[in-house]
């Protein structure tokens, strides 16, 4: 009986091998060393003795870099057929002092939301206004984008704001996100919280850094029948990282008030009352939690969600201020959230490109707007802009065909006399196949605004695939508009997969190469 005979990899497999190999380390941040561990050479050998491995200099130097350009330029070719992008942008420093900034792009293609990481670059220079703004547009015109930016949304900070609304005069978005942290973490500040949270937090490092601690709350758990659950630390740049951590301490009380009494530690315990409050802050910043996560997805349509999420949490906390607490400083804390979410957020029906979205989405519509004169100047702006995209650009000379027997110019109109301008002007679009722009704009927005909302968790572009020939000129429109995100979010997970290639291990690691790994990691 004939053994299993081995053939020589073919260079149309090897190549496939090679491709997926460098996918493999780019998708899970493995280092270029793991083709020289012995490990994995035994398995790629189990799996095919033929196959070459390629030395980790030839994946870092043409193989990364091959891939890099490759799905670069797929990605660039289809981002040059969405009619409009909303841009995200972030900086961050890493462990070895180097900055980076990143820079996302959202997008609608075929009915659907697209989300792509254009870049993550190292920034040499101090980050100035002017620098930003530099690099902003450096980015836009290696896409070819520059003309089609919807908006482009950032955090709160002076030098960005100037970048994109006074030097690139794009159409700036603050991040929701950050704004609602700003707002917790200033409420949550206050002397009495502050002091609250810090005794919790206390507790928390003690019986993380415990084994003895931990061993206790398990055993304390298992005594009391409940759920083995350990205690959540705090970030000080996160306000939802402090909700956590007391959200925890509330779950696991019993068996942590137990636990801290037997072993009697050196720390401050909380009162009955203390307890209370606990409870009381973390059902007033649940709400602030939820909007959080829910407006910083990328799968779904967000920023005409961005009205309605403000409206919703002032509600919430002007019904706490009808219905006060017992307790001061829980008091204190609903007042200071009702003037800073008014402070943030009161103006936000304001904010254009924000309106626009919400009006355009069929979940919301005008039945988002508080206030009724700002829905109806949103109306009108949007008929503006569908008339605008139902013009047909005039040719800047005279076209001219070529006929038989020579060449004729397409004649122009006649004037119309004086006498018949006034009628002329009334009955034309009652002509068939006859329509002026703007009245057809008019007529599209006031079909749509009567049709019946959809579900709010239903896909608004799904609706929109539906009723695009229906709605030509607003479908236009809501293409420019239902692509702004609400956050920067995008932005900054770029840099919570960056710090995973930038370890100690990796620190070693270029600035091109993090480029190309993260941008493959985003993208791929």
């Amino acid at each position: 009986m004939g053994g299993f005979i081995n053939r020589p990899i073919q260079p149309l497999q090897q190549n496939k091998v090679d491709q997926a190999l460098v996918k493999m380390i780019a998708t899970d941040f493995q280092p270029f060393t793991i083709v020289e561990d012995r490990g994995f050479r035994a398995y790629t050998a189990a799996l095919d003795p033929s196959y070459v491995l390629p030395s980790r200099g030839t994946i870092s130097k043409r193989m990364l870099p091959n891939l890099f350009e490759k799905v670069r330029a797929e990605l660039q070719e289809q981002i040059r057929t969405a009619p409009a992008v909303c841009l995200t942008t972030d900086c961050w420093t890493s462990n070895t002092t180097t900055s980076y900034m990143s820079v996302t792009c959202h997008y609608i293609t075929d009915f659907k939301l697209r989300s792509n990481l254009l870049d993550c670059f190292v920034v040499a220079e101090s980050h100035t206004s002017q620098n930003l703004a530099q690099e902003l547009s450096r980015v836009a015109k290696e896409w070819g984008i520059q003309d089609k930016i919807a908006a482009c949304v950032t955090d709160n900070a002076s030098n960005i704001v100037k970048a994109v609304n006074d030097i690139l005069k794009w159409n700036h978005v603050r991040c929701f996100a950050h704004l609602l942290n700003l707002t917790v973490r200033s409420s949550v500040h206050q002397t009495e919280i502050q002091a609250l949270i810090l005794k919790v937090k206390s507790i928390a490092e003690y019986v993380r850094r415990s084994t003895v601690a931990s061993a206790k709350l398990r055993e304390m758990q298992l005594q009391m029948g409940q759920v083995q659950l350990r205690m959540k630390q705090d970030v000080a740049t996160r306000w939802n990282s402090t909700y956590f951590m007391m959200q925890r301490a509330i779950e696991i009380k019993e068996p942590l008030v137990s636990t801290m009494a037997l072993l009697n530690p050196l720390l401050p315990a909380l009162t009955p009352e203390e307890w209370d409050i606990t409870k009381e802050v973390c059902d007033i910043l649940k709400p602030f939690e939820e909007v959080t996560v829910e407006m910083s997805s990328e799968r779904f349509v967000t920023g005409s969600k961005a009205i309605l999420m403000a409206r919703g949490l002032q509600r919430i906390v002007a019904h706490r201020q009808r219905n006060p607490s017992t307790h001061e400083p829980v008091k204190g804390m609903v007042n200071f959230l009702a003037a800073d979410l008014e402070k943030r957020f009161g103006q936000i029906e304001r904010v254009r490109v924000l309106a626009e979205a919400t009006l355009l989405d069929p979940r919301f519509k005008k039945h988002a707007f508080v206030i009724e004169r700002n829905a109806e100047e949103t109306v009108s702006r949007v008929v503006g802009a569908a008339t605008h995209a139902a013009t047909p650009t005039l040719p800047s000379t005279e076209e001219e065909e070529e006929e038989e027997g020579g060449t004729t110019v397409n004649p122009p109109s006649e004037p119309v006399p004086q006498f018949w301008a006034d009628f002329e002007e009334r009955v034309t679009t009652l002509r068939p196949g006859v329509q002026n722009p703007s009245t057809g704009a008019m007529l599209e927005i006031k079909g749509f605004l009567a049709e019946p909302l959809i579900p709010r968790k239903a896909d608004p572009l799904e609706w929109w695939r539906v009723r695009a020939l229906v709605y030509q000129n607003i479908c236009t429109v809501m293409k420019t508009r239902l692509c702004i995100v609400a956050t920067s979010v995008p932005s900054e997970r770029v840099f919570s997969k960056t710090g995973q290639i930038i370890t100690d291990r990796r620190n070693r690691l270029s600035p091109s190469k993090v480029r190309e790994l993260v941008f493959l990691n985003a993208n791929l």
